[in-house]
């Protein structure tokens, strides 16, 4: 076997964050080796370290309050030989930054500056770095654009970041980052918010470019979906540790340590239907002291346990179905007008809900699927009128709700609420969570005072699986999966019968999300919810959902029983959002592995 070169090794590396109360180990004594033209795949929730370690890797970490503390980082540079990166100075770090070693964040939006044109954006690098001057630069960035795909790339040259869309935006930030032809990427969370054929399409292109350049890959993410199908190793970190490594077959195939096994368990599987998704918890929990407790049973274990049958399947169907109808939808049109003729009238508009169609049963939970800019977002709004409706129906327990007045419609919202996507900018973070709980009731004069209104918000965040002294906390103290427990528990003060779901997982780590999606039905069970639950991740809404209705520009490609759909689609559109998903399948690393063996032979 060829013994491939070393780019970069980390030996015992700790990095530390000090707080006014304690110091925090956020890596703690981790050690790996990434070779030429090696995938490394490093996984783990929020907090586990994976993002600090390559911010410590780049020199990143805002100090104060964060410093590597000891341990070391050689980085094998083609001109210099092996350097320590912990030990040269930030002046010195800037000439292999963005030249030899490359990062591509999370959010490609918060990564380009929005009063400089994308053009111009990969041209400075190519400036600073490469020497070269700037008509030179932009013939190079245009060959870049061209490289990694984007559509029409001499306009999205000359084109601001808010004018293109995410998927573009990374395919930018990627083009800025090959721009020097770099030995390393460094690639953290860089499809976490894209859809599943947008992020197929950039982890493609990511290993084209790797196979050109024989450059190392680092790649961050909390999805071991995705691994599979990109790594070559895995590193699984938990609370700054390395609990884990191996090649991405043994990980996979073979899980040792129960934290591992959880996040492989907690991906909402295509194959079958469950009752509820396992968590990390099923495989470990913590004693006081902090070490943990490992419980034995394996992943397919966890899963079997909670397949629900066919015949189970069956009887719930056929009961749902009996029920009345809570929504009716007919014929709904949602157009923004674009472009105005001469005298102010419409002469162009995006069709965003165009003519769509359908029914929802009583304590059904009816999913919603597509790519960004398909329309169920907007159709979710115009179904609470919080966009108005171009044409169509919307009929809500017999009673047309499409052209109330906004008075009727806002006492109308005790029985339809939404949770948005993004829980932070849906809080008010000047005030308590327990003030945001008690304000829509408040508003709808629920409750004879304050007292009884305390009451009911310590009753409803002991159902989101939180306590009573959170209460008197503000959002920025919380997590991004306590946030959106907050906001689920905010839905349910008003007690209400309908509940759009508007893509209220997307941005959580996957075991948390297990978490909130076994939250929600419980809930659902409980309170006879019914639930429209929009997503981009057909995985998660096929474990949601009943029926699933697939759209694609503004209209229904697809709509019907979930796990048909799933397992048997008829539309081209639908089987390419199917085939996109990562399933981290046995038989697709294998594949995986193979096809790499023979592009690195040719």
């Amino acid at each position: 076997m060829i013994k491939k070169e070393v780019l970069l090794e980390v030996k015992n590396l700790v990095t530390e964050f000090k707080t006014e109360s304690e110091i925090i180990k956020a890596v703690n004594n981790i050690s790996f080796t990434l070779h030429k033209g090696e995938t490394i795949g490093i996984v783990g929730e929020s907090g586990s370290g994976k993002s600090v370690t390559a911010l410590s890797a780049m020199q990143l970490i805002p100090n104060p309050p964060g410093r590597v503390t000891s341990g070391q980082i050689i980085y094998h540079s083609k001109d210099r030989g092996p350097l320590d990166l912990t030990k040269i100075s930030s002046s010195e770090m800037r000439n292999y930054r963005g030249n030899e070693l490359a990062m591509i964040f999370q959010e490609p939006m918060t990564s380009l500056n929005p009063v400089y044109t994308c053009g111009e954006q990969v041209m400075e690098a190519l400036i600073l770095h490469q020497k070269i001057n700037k008509k030179e630069a932009r013939l190079k960035t245009l060959e870049l654009f061209n490289k990694v795909k984007l559509p029409r790339p001499d306009q999205i040259l000359d084109s601001y970041p808010h004018q293109i869309s995410g998927g573009q935006k990374q395919r930018v930030m990627i083009a800025m980052a090959m721009s020097c032809n770099p030995g390393i990427l460094i690639a953290d969370e860089p499809t976490t918010a894209l859809d599943v054929t947008v992020q197929k399409t950039i982890l493609d292109l990511m290993l084209d470019l790797q196979r050109e350049q024989n450059m190392g890959i680092l790649f961050i993410t909390h999805d071991l979906g995705v691994i599979a199908e990109l790594a070559d190793r895995v590193i699984v970190m938990y609370k700054g540790q390395i609990v884990e490594q191996g090649p991405v077959l043994d990980i996979f195939s073979n899980p040792q340590h129960p934290y591992t096994k959880g996040l492989l368990a907690c991906r909402p599987p295509l194959d079958k239907r469950l009752y509820h998704l396992p968590t990390v918890s099923d495989f470990m929990e913590l004693s006081t002291e902090g070490e943990i407790i490992e419980k034995t049973q394996t992943v397919q274990e966890a899963l079997n346990s909670a397949t629900v049958t066919k015949d189970e399947r069956e009887k719930w169907h056929t009961e749902l179905y009996a029920r009345p109808k809570i929504l009716e939808i007919h014929n709904l049109k949602t157009y923004f007008p674009i472009n105005k003729s001469l005298f102010g009238k419409a002469a162009e508009y995006v069709k965003a809900v165009d003519d769509v169609s359908f029914d929802v049963f009583e304590g059904e939970t009816l999913g919603l699927v597509g790519e960004s800019g398909c329309g169920k977002t907007t159709l979710g709004r115009t179904i609470l009128r919080l966009v108005e409706p171009t044409s169509g129906l919307i009929t809500f327990k017999k009673q047309d709700i499409t052209n109330i007045s906004h008075e009727e419609m806002r006492a109308l919202r005790r029985n339809m609420q939404i949770i948005f996507q993004d829980p932070y900018s849906s809080l008010n973070p000047r005030i308590t969570i327990g003030e945001a709980l008690m304000e829509p009731m408040k508003v709808h004069k629920l409750h004879k005072n304050d007292r009884e209104r305390k009451e009911r918000v310590m009753h409803l965040l002991e159902k989101v699986n939180m306590t009573e002294k959170q209460f008197y906390r503000y959002p920025h103290e919380f997590s991004g999966g306590q946030r959106q427990r907050i906001c689920i528990a905010r839905a349910l003060a008003l007690n209400p019968q309908f509940i759009i779901c508007d893509e209220s997982v997307s941005a959580l780590d996957v075991s948390v999300q297990a978490q909130v999606l076994n939250l929600l039905n419980d809930l659902k069970k409980e309170f006879k919810f019914t639930y429209i639950f929009i997503s981009h991740d057909l995985s998660v809404v096929k474990f949601m959902s009943d029926r699933m209705v697939v759209m694609n520009n503004g209209q229904i490609e697809e709509m019907g029983d979930a796990d048909d759909i799933c397992n048997n689609p008829k539309s081209e559109y639908t089987q390419k959002l199917i085939n996109s998903i990562p399933k981290g399948r046995l038989e697709d690393i294998k594949a995986s592995i193979n096809r790499k063996i023979e592009l690195s032979v040719s």
